[in-house]
């Protein structure tokens, strides 16, 4: 199907997200037995209180998990337009491929050595890439013609 490409880099991030999931629970669940955390008794708590009584690699995890469901979440969006209106191959493809590539690379950094230089680049550089992608929907969806 014409555009449709993009929709191959959506479906890794979102397995990519559940590989954190998984990682996210693999790393919690042991933590918190270790630290002699029941959750049976906790009530109305969340991950956040979890975060001074585990160690920081294993909160890390977590932290990514929840990144995964904010500027990735533009990105889901976008790429959907831009399948819809059959803009979806070609360079916005390879676009997309390079905004889940540098997300996956965010991820490992922060779940491993958390250097939040290399994590900002890394981000910075997957913004600039959504922007691209935002940037080729607005011209067909607003049917702009740009002259040189």
């Amino acid at each position: 199907m014409i555009g449709m490409d993009i929709l191959q880099p959506v479906v890794v991030l979102l397995a990519w997200t559940m590989v954190m999931w998984v990682w996210m629970y693999a790393t919690r669940i042991p933590a918190m037995l270790k630290a002699g955390i029941d959750a049976k008794g906790m009530v109305g708590s969340t991950g956040a209180s979890l975060r001074a009584q585990l160690p920081d690699n294993v909160s890390w995890k977590a932290d990514n998990y929840n990144h995964l469901h904010e500027a990735p979440t533009l990105f889901y969006a976008v790429a959907i337009v831009l399948a819809i209106i059959g803009q979806g191959d070609g360079p916005n493809t390879m676009v997309a491929w390079a905004y889940v590539g540098l997300r996956i690379a965010h991820s490992i950094v922060q779940v491993t050595v958390n250097r939040v230089a290399v994590r900002f680049a890394l981000f910075a550089l997957s913004s600039i890439a959504l922007m691209v992608l935002i940037f080729h929907a607005i011209i067909p969806v607003f049917d702009l013609h740009l002259h040189g």
